[in-house]
């Protein structure tokens, strides 16, 4: 099974409005907020925030510490649930599932790049790109193809062998690309994917999300750089745990 008949066709893309790729709302917000409990202590972090992701789209998520990101974050990523409001990831709502169906949605829905890339070191590059695979049932044969041809796609295939220790931080970051990549999620998402990285290193991996964007892939980023939400399409600036501002460019 090659990897172009699972990946859906890159759609046109956006023109230089900078509207989104396709009209289809892969990812919707609805009157968001979550609340932490700490003994009798309540402190609400998000505070109604709705939000549309389209298909095809390029989003940063910015704002400075304590605004909410991460925990806006975790939520997309269905790693953490809202205290109320909804969130719809394609056209299933996540807000009440428990446990067990947020992990299924995750892994087969959910691409994640994380800024410390979260390699498993006892496994080489290709057994890290498998492993999504392993864990949604693909059989071995189509889980290291797919693979070998994520590693080519990401520069890789030359170091399939090697263990993430014996890799640059960029090389690793690629390894978590193709990774998140493998079961064709619905939607990508980075958090400060090049915060442990030199300056070269960065502007490869942000290259590699141009292609991925101009793909059709939905990419979603939360960063503090000005510079690299630049190069998102969309900006979602937050503050206070609200929406301060979202724009096209």
């Amino acid at each position: 099974m090659s990897i172009s008949e699972r990946m859906p066709q890159p759609q046109p893309r956006a023109a230089s409005s900078g509207l989104a790729t396709s009209n289809e709302v892969v990812a919707r917000l609805e009157e968001i907020r979550k609340t932490y409990y700490m003994g009798q202590l309540s402190v609400e972090v998000l505070h109604g925030i709705s939000l549309d992701f389209f298909a095809g789209d390029y989003i940063s998520i910015m704002g400075p510490s304590g605004c909410g990101k991460s925990t806006l974050m975790n939520i997309l990523g269905c790693l953490d649930q809202p205290t109320s409001g909804k969130y719809y990831l394609g056209e299933e709502d996540t807000s009440q599932m428990d446990d067990d169906d947020l992990s299924s949605i995750r892994g087969a829905r959910l691409g994640f790049i994380f800024q410390s890339y979260n390699l498993i070191q006892q496994l080489n590059v290709l057994e890290n790109i498998e492993m999504p695979l392993f864990y949604q049932g693909y059989n071995e044969q189509d889980s290291h193809d797919i693979a070998m041809q994520l590693a080519e796609k990401v520069g890789l295939a030359e170091r399939v062998d090697h263990k993430p220790y014996e890799l640059s931080g960029g090389q690793q970051q690629r390894v978590a690309i193709a990774r998140a990549l493998s079961v064709d999620p619905l939607i990508i998402l980075a958090d400060e994917p090049t915060g442990n990285l030199d300056s070269k290193s960065g502007a490869e991996i942000l290259n590699l999300f141009d292609e991925l964007h101009g793909q059709g892939k939905t990419l979603i980023m939360v960063t503090h750089s000005d510079e690299l939400a630049e190069r998102s399409r969309r900006q979602i600036r937050l503050l206070d745990g609200r929406v301060e501002s979202d724009e096209r460019s």
